[in-house]
């Protein structure tokens, strides 16, 4: 009588440990991960103090440094924080893209005053350019919440929602 075979899983890839994020991945992500965080702020118009505050403070010398190697494709290594800054930008920039699939009305979302707790009256870009790495990871949450379906997209003005009647429901 024959053995039923079994198989053994593969282990999951190890997540990324923030503690020993090594040089030669910070480098390897340095590059690509700047040049993609310079498009998204220009599509979205920061201007160079909002650059800065979401990257963490560095001095300008130091910005420009990054932005001329990255624009070069030669190699430099970001810090952990301001890697995690950018992650953390790309997702805002995610969820932006798929609650908002038309690019302008994301930008004019992130640009008007909301109403909503977690902004108090200011703007979602504030928070995001207000210096601090829970700023940026404020947003991002509220925005994963949302796309989700578990947030508030409590915004005021051009942005309320009302709720749905039997018309806005098409099946087909």
């Amino acid at each position: 009588m024959a053995r039923p075979r079994t198989r053994t899983a593969a282990a999951p890839p190890a997540p990324l440990d923030p503690a020993g994020a090594d040089a030669q991945t910070r480098r390897r992500l340095s590059g690509p991960a700047f040049r993609t965080f310079l498009n998204i702020a220009e599509e979205w118009g920061l201007d160079e103090a909002q650059r800065l505050r979401v990257l963490g403070m560095p001095g300008r010398s130091t910005y420009y440094a990054w932005r001329e190697k990255a624009a070069r494709g030669a190699g430099f290594s970001l810090g952990l924080d301001a890697l995690l800054r950018l992650s953390a930008v790309f997702g805002v920039y995610k969820a932006l893209a798929i609650l908002f699939p038309d690019r302008a009305t994301a930008k004019k979302w992130l640009y008007a005053e909301n109403a909503g707790p977690l902004f108090g009256g200011q703007r979602p870009l504030d928070l995001l350019a207000n210096g601090t790495q829970e700023g940026i990871l404020l947003l991002r949450r509220f925005l994963d919440g949302w796309r989700g379906g578990t947030g508030s997209p409590s915004a005021g003005g051009a942005f309320e929602l009302s709720s749905l009647d039997e018309d806005d429901i098409v099946i087909v």
